[in-house]
């Protein structure tokens, strides 16, 4: 047998010290290049993970926790399985979260980014980017994140400002970008456009204003709105062209309330005739419903709003007034001209900035946009041929319905901070934009003027599994990483960055950028619900680290939700998590204890193995095929707890118990074969449990045998089917039986557990194993002394009893054994044994049963109606001779 290349450790603590150990390990991971993919062979398969990035303004909060744990253990899953495994890191420049953090900044300081200008509010951005953006990369080390950082990229710096810029271009050459009036979310406070991810929807208590719109011939037709101000820019009245009430009016002219201005009456099957009055309002240049109704009916667009959302000239005598000063005076001269009906409370959804929380305004604003129906085609392709696969499987509907009915992308903000558009303008027929130039170079000749505008953040992290790797350029990274194979994210962001990138990413390489996505759920508090300030529910991951260590929170996060499926967060199960990492690292320290020095490495041969040795070998081999369909399924959670289970339910309470025996009383053989045997389940489990908890994993496992030099390197267990032995299971049970029955006995009697008490066996067809096992009595239930009754021997009288297949153990408690009790023990049980006997024997009695059922299944049962006829007939040989 060979000896092992790496000795265990001694003088193992008494307990892991992670405020000391964790910064050592990752310092010292880092420093061995462990988390770089070219520490795998040079043919080794790729595995790739491009990390959503954070906003460079952000500190890690728990969303950040759960997929840096759920990447980090797919990186450290995969590396362990020989795979060129690459984590790629980076942050995004996060538009409109920096350039708030700096513009607060220069108004401490009494100016503002228009007072100093572009080039040095850029330049102080950058030097704040630099100050403070690397918190959250710091925080996420703290997390064990095995990222490659000397790949870590950031969405502006050199490399992917070329691939932004190069895709804009193509997209403008291929007729794919152009520029004009939309409508778009517009932020007021912020005085730019804004995706649909910055605008938060929530349910507000509201008013419904109900009036007459006057129609030219003196009639008027009913009318509610929740924004009144909003009048000011209607351009039709519709009605449902089947509606009898209003059939009559349909292509007559209205008069705008206070404005007069003159709009058609118009009707469209989008009018619910039974909501409200059945007639709308059309206001198409401030509501995205209007807005689809005015492209089928060709009606005009009018702007009644600023940037700062004021009232502009088209607001007539209410221009220059805000927004709600301008709804309230409205509504009073409406009211004074008789045109009000009433007005009533009234629940609507109401669109918030993500930033501010200020009232989003829906506005005709000329902006540039991306045609999306082809590019969105090729993405529906990919995951309907099964290119890409989505886990959980419910999003594929949600993605397919999303892409199918997308609108054109509104690509450009109204911000300084960000990846400019390179576009220019000149002068042409006196509109000072008439002539429009894009391209990868400022143009030629004069009076070109460049475009102010930046591009929407998410375009450039639409890019990122390819950008980051070196596209536009063909470098090796790009030629071995790319595609990647995994994106984890949220489930949230489905629309708004997983469908952009795999857009972006058959658009132009032609390739899938990964194979599956893979999608989280939110983190709430243990109730369900969001965290939040207000709910003083709000928990700080780094507050939980500082007080448990990663490795808890990290096992909890990952075991305690379902892809796809929201995380209920409970600090006592961190606690709990807590508890298991002292529980492994115990489990450690007795190994650590009872080892020799020269131990072999492997375990003996299977034929070499006492019993409970071949059942705990049997029941790792288990523990690894579960745990390898679970992660080839992606059930993380549900892998976790099966390890946990095991180590806590049966390697540590059962096996390194039973193991006491050989390595106290076993002869210098039969010790070293339990040695083995503790090390090779111990080892196993570590392993398994690494990606789960890498920092307490790597220490603990110094204290063992080990062939390789670091566990994060170490090889990924694999199942032997040949040590799987379920004649050991299956005898090993049994004694698992009798002992928890022993242990029931104790408890009903009052029996203190520190208490020795001896137990006489009728052995039935078990006379050999329980001779050579009986020790196990003595190790877990304090039964040291086991009589082995010979065949035919009377019963003692005045003993509890167990009977387990053709077993009957007695315990003598001579003055603790009440007879009454015990004569009613034993009833229940023979009450329980009939009802399942009968059951068995019904379906064997179904003649469908046992003519379409597997034989196997029908043999199964018949055994099982054996044994349990042995085990009644054994209850009532009891029950006569103690209850007479």
């Amino acid at each position: 047998m060979t000896q092992t290349t790496h000795k265990q450790q001694t003088d193992m603590p008494a307990n892991f010290n992670f405020a000391d150990e964790e910064k050592g390990i990752y310092d010292w991971w880092q420093s061995k290049g462990w988390f770089k993919p070219e520490i795998a062979d040079n043919d080794a398969e790729p595995f790739t993970i491009s990390m959503p990035p954070p906003n460079v303004t952000g500190v890690l909060h728990l969303g950040h926790a759960l997929f840096a744990s759920l990447q980090d253990l797919m990186t450290r899953y995969e590396r362990m399985r020989g795979k060129a495994a690459l984590w790629l890191p980076g942050t995004d420049h996060a538009g409109i979260a920096t350039q708030l953090q700096v513009e607060k900044m220069l108004r401490d300081e009494g100016t503002s980014r228009y007072d100093i200008g572009r080039e040095a509010f850029l330049a102080r951005t950058w030097q704040w980017k630099e100050e403070k953006g690397g918190t959250i990369v710091e925080q996420l080390r703290r997390i064990g994140a095995s990222c490659d950082w000397d790949r870590e990229r950031f969405t502006l710096d050199d490399g992917l400002s070329e691939a932004v810029q190069e895709v804009f271009v193509q997209l403008w050459e291929q007729g794919l970008i152009y520029r004009g009036p939309r409508l778009v979310n517009w932020s007021p406070g912020l005085q730019t456009a804004v995706s649909d991810l910055e605008v938060e929807r929530a349910e507000e208590q509201g008013k419904l204003y109900y009036f007459n719109y006057p129609l030219a011939d003196g009639e008027a037709v009913p009318v509610a709105t929740t924004r009144p101000e909003t009048i000011l820019g209607d351009t039709a009245v519709c009605v449902h062209p089947e509606d009898d009430r209003y059939k009559h009016l349909i292509g007559k002219c209205a008069f705008v309330p206070m404005l007069n201005r003159e709009i058609p009456v118009i009707a469209d099957e989008y009018v619910d005739r039974e909501f409200g009055t059945g007639a709308v309002k059309i206001t198409p240049a401030h509501d995205f419903n209007d807005y689809e109704i005015a492209q089928r009916h060709n009606l005009e667009m009018i702007n009644i709003l600023n940037k700062d959302a004021t009232l502009n000239a088209n607001a007539g005598p209410y221009a220059n007034m805000d927004r709600f000063e301008a709804r309230e005076k409205l509504w009073a001269d409406m009211e004074a001209a008789g045109m009000a009906i009433r007005v009533q409370d009234h629940t609507m959804v109401v669109p918030r900035s993500q930033r501010g929380g200020e009232v989003v305004e829906p506005i005709l604003s000329t902006q540039w946009f991306v045609k999306m129906d082809d590019i969105a085609e090729k993405a529906l392709n990919a995951v309907r041929t099964g290119a890409i696969k989505i886990v959980p499987e419910r999003f594929t509907k949600v993605y397919y319905h999303w892409l199918e009915n997308i609108q054109d992308w509104c690509i450009s903000r109204q911000l300084w901070w960000g990846h400019r558009i390179p576009a220019w303008y000149r002068e042409k027929d006196g509109d000072p934009e008439g002539e429009i130039y894009v391209g990868r170079t400022p143009p030629k000749g004069d009076g070109w003027t460049p475009e102010e505008d930046v591009l929407d953040t998410w375009f450039s992290s639409g890019l990122w599994p390819f950008s980051t790797l070196g596209w536009p350029e063909e470098t090796p990274d790009y030629a071995r990483f790319y595609p990647t194979q995994v994106m984890e994210t949220g489930h949230d962001i489905l629309f708004f960055w997983v469908a952009r990138m795999i857009m972006m990413g058959m658009w132009f390489t032609d390739t899938p950028p990964f194979d599956t996505v893979y999608l989280h759920g939110l983190v709430r508090d243990k109730n369900g619900r969001k965290f939040s300030k207000s709910l003083g529910n709000v928990i700080d991951p780094l507050l939980l680290i500082d007080q448990y260590g990663a490795d808890p929170l990290r096992f909890t996060l990952l075991t305690s939700g379902t892809p796809g499926n929201d995380v209920n967060l409970d600090e006592a199960k961190v606690e709990y998590t807590y508890k298991f990492v002292n529980k492994i690292w115990n489990i450690t320290k007795l190994v650590n204890m009872n080892l020799d020095e020269d131990l072999p490495s492997g375990i003996p041969h299977q034929s070499e193995l006492d019993l409970p040795a071949r059942w705990i070998v049997s029941r790792t081999q288990k523990l690894i095929k579960n745990v390898q369909y679970l992660f080839d399924a992606y059930q993380y959670g549900e892998a976790g707890n099966q390890i946990l289970s095991f180590m806590w339910d049966e390697f540590a309470p059962w096996y390194l118990e039973i193991a006491k025996h050989p390595l106290y009383n076993g002869t210098p053989e039969e010790k070293e074969h339990a040695q083995r045997v503790m090390v090779y389940v111990l080892d196993t489990c570590l392993r398994l449990l690494h990606p789960y908890m890498p920092f307490m994993t790597e220490a603990a496992w110094r204290y063992i045998p080990h062939d390789e030099e670091a566990l994060i390197v170490a090889k990924w267990p694999e199942a032997n089917e040949a040590l799987i032995d379920e004649a050991a299971e299956s005898e090993m049970e049994i004694f698992a039986t009798l002992v928890r029955d022993i242990r029931n006995i104790r408890t009903d009697y009052k029996v203190d557990p520190g208490k020795r008490i001896a137990a006489l066996i009728a052995p039935g067809s078990r006379q050999k194993a329980l001779e050579d096992y009986g020790y196990i009595f003595g190790r877990l239930c304090n039964v040291p002394e086991v009589t082995i009754l010979s065949n035919g021997a009377t019963a003692p009288e005045n003993a509890a009893s167990t009977v387990v297949d053709d077993i009957t153990l007695y315990l003598p408690l001579e003055g603790m054994l009440d007879i009454e009790a015990e004569c009613a023990r034993l009833t229940k049980e023979t009450e329980k044994l009939n009802d399942r006997i009968g059951g068995i024997a019904k379906k064997l009695a179904n003649e469908g049963f046992v003519s379409k059922a597997p034989e196997a299944v029908v043999q199964r049962e018949r055994d099982n109606l054996d044994q349990l006829q042995t085990e009644l007939k054994q209850l009532n040989d009891r029950l006569e001779s103690l209850c007479k």
